[in-house]
């Protein structure tokens, strides 16, 4: 369950919560309850402050820490052309410091308090977050509010912090083959859709971006009503919420500007692009358009799409690599990904490497003929009960972690979903049948809905040793 935003499972520039938020050393405490296992889904206290501000508390007291973390739904998929990457901009902007903490001072005090803290910007949400000891939770909320209302933006830090990124947007994306050609697949992929351009944004927008743009911004977007905070730990909602009161709460909510639909139109026939870049293999994506979910009560396909993304690449069983890879040696890598959780519309996407000997057709081919397999003899029971349960457990583990249950909660709300339906989802999961996997399959993967995207590889500069891939985009350390 791709519940960490917009498609997380295939797209390289999607930020995420880094490894860096693994727990810090705890202070010495008081007397503490005895641990119990990790909160069921349902376990959230749920309260919103006048000013709008939803304030979600999961109380998990197995260890002295907490997870804190705001989330404002701001993402690419509400920027407009020519200020592409603002939101991402502005997530760098936030750490320049306030009225009252120069710049530096935050990250500096979350450390020296024994925390550690990251930022992430996504297609449909941008996320602030703290790992810290316990007792210090009231410290980071009244840093975290501070820079939420009286956020400092000069042109002179603006000018220096656009050059890091743009500098990022030549590593990450203009010098590796893959995600260039990741880039091209959204953009040949939708028409409308803001889900088309880079969440890091075009070069251009970037280099006539103006500390203005990153203000307008701020003031649009960054107000109680349009964010949500989540943590997760040592505390009770009833404490957490009333350090909201104190801190959030006393900040005036301020009106969003109108969101436009910007629906997708109807793609009547397969789309073709190619990318020529400096690359040692070549390789091939497949976007193809299907249905997100909308609602969990109701919507069928969306979960089998699901399933039918963990049958096909699950782990080193999954029918991709058992005979793509291993059987038939096409391929060296493949990949599928769905993305059941968004704002934005989804697309199901295929991916692979030729093996030596082998071209992209033949892996396009391979990967499709998995599709027309399962749309043709659907998937055995056995099978599908071993991907469910792998699956199932997958997700239930993810809440061992404080910060895998705070974004667990956090990626459903923003998205427009209640935390409420984690458990629920999983439920829809184990429900799914074999027929409505095959129908899915039978119905979804022809060509008018699929856009191909190909490498096509050039010479290498400096000859084939390659740099170590660089974090995702977004997070900024």
């Amino acid at each position: 369950m791709a519940l960490l935003g917009a498609c997380a499972q295939q797209q390289p520039l999607l930020g995420g919560a880094s490894a860096a938020a693994a727990a810090p050393p705890a202070a010495a405490a008081a007397p503490r309850p005895s641990p119990r296992p990790a909160a069921s889904a349902s376990e959230v206290f749920e309260r919103t402050l006048p000013n709008g501000m939803k304030v979600l508390v999961r109380e998990d007291r197995r260890a002295p820490t907490i997870v804190h973390m705001v989330l404002y739904r701001a993402g690419s998929i509400d920027e407009v052309n020519g200020r592409t990457g603002v939101a991402h901009v502005l997530e760098h902007m936030m750490f320049k410091g306030t009225h009252t903490v120069p710049q530096g001072e935050f990250s500096r005090r979350v450390a020296a308090l024994g925390g550690r803290e990251n930022a992430f910007t996504s297609r449909d949400y941008t996320g602030y977050f703290q790992q810290i000891g316990s007792r210090h939770l009231a410290e980071v909320m009244r840093l975290e509010a501070d820079r939420m209302a009286n956020l400092v933006l000069t042109a002179e830090e603006f000018d220096k912090e656009i050059k890091v990124v743009m500098e990022e947007r030549r590593l990450r994306t203009e010098d590796r083959a893959q995600a260039l050609v990741y880039e091209q697949l959204m953009a040949t992929a939708w028409t409308a859709s803001p889900y088309r351009v880079p969440i890091i944004g075009w070069m251009s927008d970037l280099q006539s971006m103006r500390v203005g743009d990153a203000a307008a911004w701020y003031r649009d977007w960054y107000t109680p009503s349009n964010a949500i905070v989540v943590m997760a730990g040592d505390v009770s909602g009833e404490e957490a919420y009333r350090l909201a009161e104190q801190t959030y709460g006393r900040i005036p909510a301020r009106a969003l500007p109108v969101r436009k639909p910007q629906q997708e139109p109807e793609q009547r026939g397969l789309r073709r692009a190619w990318v020529k870049a400096p690359a040692e293999n070549p390789y091939v994506t497949m976007g193809f358009k299907v249905p997100r979910l909308a609602d969990v009560a109701r919507d069928s396909e969306p979960f089998a799409l699901e399933l039918l993304a963990a049958v096909l690449d699950a782990d080193e069983n999954g029918r991709l690599t058992r005979n793509v890879v291993r059987g038939q040696r096409i391929a060296n890598q493949v990949g599928a990904g769905y993305g059941l959780t968004a704002r934005g519309p989804a697309l199901f996407v295929l991916d692979g490497t030729p093996a030596d000997g082998r071209s992209t057709e033949d892996v396009e081919k391979a990967l499709r003929k998995e599709i027309a397999r399962i749309a043709r003899e659907g998937v055995h029971d056995d099978e599908l009960r071993r991907i469910k349960a792998q699956y199932v457990a997958g997700e239930i583990y993810k809440r061992d972690s404080v910060m895998g249950q705070a974004m667990e909660i956090g990626s459903l709300e923003i998205a427009g979903f209640s935390h409420r339906d984690a458990d629920r989802i999983l439920e829809r999961i184990r429900a799914v049948t074999p027929a409505e996997v095959q129908a899915v399959a039978q119905r979804y993967f022809g060509d008018d809905a699929l856009t191909v995207v190909t490498l096509l590889p050039q010479p290498l500069a400096n000859g084939p040793a390659r740099a170590p891939a660089p974090p995702p985009a977004g997070t900024r350390h």
